[in-house]
């Protein structure tokens, strides 16, 4: 045997050894540990399904406005002689009080002047009219003494007018928003003095959704009484003055009877009684100024047979994920009749479950199995939450 086939068993023996060996390393490894599969079924939060009766409070907002406001301008000419310490800005008055007086002279003059004249025409017609019995005077004649006479008594009572006119007042308690007139001014007939509102109370118009009257029992037309307002739902009215949170009663006494053709809303009408506390029975009572933007919370309608959930706990805008009796999953649209910030209410038709879930499941299925929090623990393992926050 020569020498090259001698070297080429030795390579081909050095490499079965080394497989051998390697072989045999091979099967003295000691097995890997073996370990239980853990479930890894989600962890679920639930929480049942209950039946209710609820009463809706219907959000909305508006601006506090007076229910009578009055730009006050003169009738008659003249110089303002007086004004009313009442007459500023800010300032409270009586129905009837006196707010300013415009120079009188004139126009006591011309009813001193208009009474004579009509005294004066009283006897030419009684003269007239004796003649005229006598059958001295022509029947034009008489006519023509009772014109007169009655332009007189016209005459008087238009001059009198005038001479109230001088002086300026409103027939309702109030305040005045701006004082456009001064002491020495001369005014004519039209000139601004200023502008007044009433206060014995305030009206705030409230923006209400076509589905926001579904749950509103608003006054009717034929409701409403001869003093323009009816009883309609309570209201309770908010604003923050000086850092704190104040609220105050109202109530809703009429709707504006159409749909706003911007917005497509409808306005109610909800009265605050007295709002600057004027009445000393309320004077402990926070004021309410006109122009103060306000929250309202609505009394609205009472509906049986709903269940409320937490908001967050759909699915998009409809779909709530119940949990049925074995542990699974049924995705299923609900109908939400209303929801607010916190809470979603359901009609209680045929719902699948009576547990729904408050976890979020990244893609849940149909059917898929979870484990529950009312599920009693199993031993030897943590609960473990699903993918996803818990809400």
């Amino acid at each position: 045997m020569n020498r090259k086939v001698k070297r080429a068993l030795l390579i081909v023996g050095i490499f079965a050894a080394a497989i051998l060996g390697a072989f045999g390393l091979s099967q003295m490894k000691p097995p890997p540990d073996t370990k239980d599969i853990a479930d890894v079924d989600p962890l679920v939060e639930v929480l049942p399904l209950v039946v209710t009766t609820e009463q809706f409070r219907i959000a909305s907002q508006g601006t506090v406005r007076p229910r009578t406001e009055t730009i006050l301008s003169a009738e008659v000419s003249g110089m303002i002689i007086s004004i009313s310490p009442k007459f500023v800005a800010g300032g409270v008055f009586a129905a009837g009080e006196e707010l300013l007086r415009i120079d009188p002279t004139n126009y006591d003059t011309a009813v001193d002047r208009a009474a004579a004249t009509l005294r004066q025409r009283q006897i030419e017609f009684d003269g007239a009219e004796k003649l005229r019995s006598q059958g001295y005077r022509a029947e034009s004649e008489y006519a023509s003494a009772a014109a007169a006479l009655a332009s007189a008594k016209a005459d008087l009572v238009n001059a009198r007018r005038n001479l109230e006119r001088t002086r300026i007042s409103l027939p309702y308690d109030g305040l005045v928003r701006a004082k456009e007139a001064d002491l020495g001014q001369y005014v004519n007939p039209g000139t601004r003095l200023g502008i007044t509102f009433a206060t014995d109370y305030a009206e705030v118009r409230l923006p209400l959704t076509d589905q926001d009257l579904g749950f509103i029992d608003l006054p009717e037309a034929a409701d409403i009484s001869e003093a323009g307002s009816a009883e309609g739902p309570l209201v309770v009215l908010s604003a923050t003055q000086k850092g704190e949170l104040k609220t105050w009663q109202a109530q809703i006494v009429r709707t504006e009877g159409v749909v706003d053709e911007k917005n497509r809303v409808t306005y109610a009408v909800a009265r605050i009684e007295d709002p600057y506390k004027l009445d000393s029975a309320s004077v402990n009572e926070t004021p309410l100024p006109m122009g103060t933007f306000v929250a309202a919370d609505i009394v609205g309608a009472t509906v049986t047979n709903v269940v409320r959930v937490p908001r967050t706990a759909l699915r998009g805008n409809n779909q709530l994920m119940f949990v049925s009796s074995d542990n699974r999953i049924l995705l299923q649209y609900v109908d939400v009749i209303r929801a607010d910030g916190q809470y979603a209410y359901l009609r209680s038709g045929s719902l699948p479950a009576e547990r729904f879930s408050m976890t979020v499941i990244e893609s849940p299925l149909n059917g898929m199995k979870v484990r529950t929090t009312d599920d009693p623990p199993s031993d030897g393992g943590e609960a473990r939450l699903a993918s996803g926050e818990k809400n």
